[in-house]
């Protein structure tokens, strides 16, 4: 069957389809039936199944696929490289979660993990499913304040951390922020356990804090505790518009025929093919496409410690493709500009073969035309985007290569996938003609695996996405569709500007900055005007070794979009800037950049890869005449 036959048979019949897909997943008791909408407009899926996470993602493998690579863990930052077997993996999983069940962690129970990128990292997720409790990872390197908040809203028994993450030229020491999170937070954990890593060893809290080591040598090997089927696996917070933020519930049920499902279908590999997701375990990605989706479809998953560029240089994701013979590569499309910037004729692809690779995979921020085709020329590999957030936790709109190979239109993900029924709606809810930019809502129930609400939230899970149209979720992002049904996502909401009664995207502007040959990365946000409502402010970052006069280059953009756009986008304010302000996934904080602008009070993105870059940021705008006094 093609892509329009499968949407079709989801379509026709959901339930059968989703029940089918269950058959791929070992369940303790099956589920009677897939969807549960007795709470509607809350649904949620394989409510009466029992299984386990870890059991999928693990035991189950050690009969038929024991001795291959589960995990290849490849740390240019330290120079180690490791390969962990299914077999291996079992038993390290099973006795961590045997050290935790022995000081009282049991189903139901939460538990911090707070790490950087190494293999414990996985284990310590593992664990917690394996024992029916639920996990909460929180980015490494994430400050007290912002800790401490999801300590208090999470309520752990335990969290596990490392003593120290590593980053570019530098060691990261998490223990003293761990330290001042817990002694901020209301709620106390009963006891951490701390991997003790040689690049900055730990001083540790006696009666509380426990060696990672030490705590499993007495510990015997816990078996799995199976789950009814809505029983959470994890939260994972993500940020909200009041500061506050949001925890999103991921089921277990759902989460495993979901995530299976995708791996052959969205990403065309097979059990034993290598998978390399190259993103945080602190991330959704690295949730559901570092270890969960790949390990539960019997791949191997690649663990990297560190980064496009500068771990050594703009050459090493070429090496870690050829060495792991990784198949199928998904990362941001931000470390592909930075890629790019650094190295623009490709030229440290140099000698390594990357015949392996069959394709790679851009999510977590908008694919721009230019990035894409220059990793496609590059490569010689089809270049797919695609489009999801931490809420469904997998593909919404995709080009589904397992089933077939859709013709890619550059700038759009492609069309939705089966379980995904996406509108175009104008702020009255109402659908927008074909081509016409509105807001991008999908009809209730979302499908297996999204969010059934948010932890300990569900008034602000009914007010944040469904609320503002009834029956349907609220994505939070601009779009529009065409003619042939392909979705294109233009912005988030509040990235689209109304400038002079006219409503554009800031994405299509950038879009055509990003095609001049001197750019190698941008941004366009709104910023306030007295006469037009909004005005589009360009910050420009350039492809390293270009020497040409800044102000020669900010013209040439301004003609560009002029050109490509029209004189409606009023696009007259360019900055050229060393770099853009980002999180540590490598995404661009418009609605910062935008307050700055505009001169208005924020508060600093708990996220910042570097807040320093907020000083240059300021002085740009101020050279452009802003804030307007």
């Amino acid at each position: 069957m093609g892509y329009a036959d499968v949407y079709r048979s989801w379509r026709d019949d959901p339930e059968a389809f989703w029940m089918d897909a269950a058959e791929a997943i070992d369940w303790e008791r099956k589920p009677t039936k897939a969807l549960f909408d007795g709470n509607a407009p809350l649904y949620e899926w394989f409510c009466d199944g029992v299984t386990n996470t870890c059991w999928n993602a693990v035991d189950r493998h050690v009969a038929t696929r024991g001795d291959q690579a589960a995990i290849i863990y490849d740390s240019p930052v330290t120079g180690t490289k490791e390969t962990i077997s299914y077999r291996d993996l079992r038993t390290k999983v099973a006795r961590l979660a045997g050290a935790l069940k022995d000081r009282g962690i049991g189903k139901g129970d939460r538990v911090i993990v707070y790490m950087p990128m190494v293999p414990e990292a996985l284990f310590a997720m593992l664990a917690v499913t394996r024992i029916g409790a639920i996990h909460s990872v929180v980015f490494g390197g994430f400050a007290s304040s912002e800790l401490a908040v999801r300590i208090d809203d999470a309520r752990p028994k335990a969290i596990l951390s490392a003593s120290c993450g590593i980053e570019s030229g530098r060691v990261v020491e998490y223990k003293p922020l761990l330290d001042g999170a817990i002694d901020a937070a209301t709620h106390k954990p009963d006891f951490t356990l701390i991997l003790q890593r040689a690049q900055a060893p730990a001083s540790m809290v006696a009666g509380r804090d426990l060696d990672w080591n030490d705590a499993q040598e007495s510990a015997a090997e816990a078996d799995c505790v199976f789950v009814e089927g809505n029983h959470p696996a994890y939260i994972l917070y993500t940020s909200g518009t009041t500061g506050q933020p949001k925890g999103v519930v991921r089921p277990s049920g759902g989460h495993l025929v979901a995530l299976n499902w995708t791996m052959k279908n969205i990403y065309n590999v097979d059990p034993g093919d290598v998978f390399w997701a190259a993103s945080d375990v602190g991330w959704v990605v690295g949730h559901s496409y570092i270890c969960y989706a790949p390990l539960i479809h019997g791949n191997t998953t690649v663990v990297f410690e560190g980064k496009p560029v500068g771990t050594p240089d703009a050459g090493t994701f070429w090496r870690v493709i050829s060495e792991h013979n990784v198949r199928c590569f998904f990362t941001a499309p931000t470390a592909f500009r930075a890629i790019k910037r650094e190295d623009p004729e490709g030229e440290m692809l140099g000698g390594y073969d990357l015949s392996c690779l069959n394709a790679l995979y851009l999510a977590g921020e908008r694919a721009d035309p230019d990035t894409i085709e220059w990793a496609r020329d590059l490569l010689n590999v089809p270049v797919i985007d695609h489009w999801w957030q931490t809420e469904t936790g997998y593909t919404i709109a995709g080009n589904p290569m397992g089933i077939e190979r859709l013709p890619v239109k550059l700038g759009s993900p492609t069309v939705p996938m089966p379980g995904y029924r996406i509108e175009i709606l104008d702020d009255d809810g109402r659908p927008v003609p074909t081509g016409e930019l509105g807001s991008v809502a999908i009809g209730l129930p979302l499908p297996p695996g999204t969010l059934p609400t948010l932890w300990n939230a569900e008034d602000r899970f009914r007010k944040s996405y469904l609320q503002r149209f009834p029956g349907y979720y609220d994505t939070g992002d601009a779009g529009m569709r065409d003619e042939d049904g392909y979705v294109w996502i233009m912005a988030r909401t509040d990235d689209v500007i109304n400038v002079a009664g006219h409503r554009l995207s800031t994405g299509g502007m950038e879009e055509v900055l990003a095609s001049h040959p001197d750019v190698a990365e941008c941004a366009v946000v709104g910023v306030a005007d007295a006469l037009k409502g909004q005005l589009p402010m360009g910050f420009v970052c350039l492809t390293k070794g270009v020497s040409r006069p800044h102000d020669e280059i900010g013209s040439e953009c301004v003609k560009l979009v002029r050109e490509r756009i029209g004189p409606v986008a009023a696009f007259k304010l360019v900055a050229i800037v060393e770099r853009l302000p980002k999180t540590r996934s490598g995404k661009i904080l418009r609605a910062t950049m935008s307050r700055i602008a505009d001169g208005a009070e924020f508060r600093q993105p708990a996220t910042i890869d570097d807040p320093a870059i907020l000083d240059e940021i300021r002085g740009a705008v101020a050279e452009l005449g802003y804030p307007r006094k």
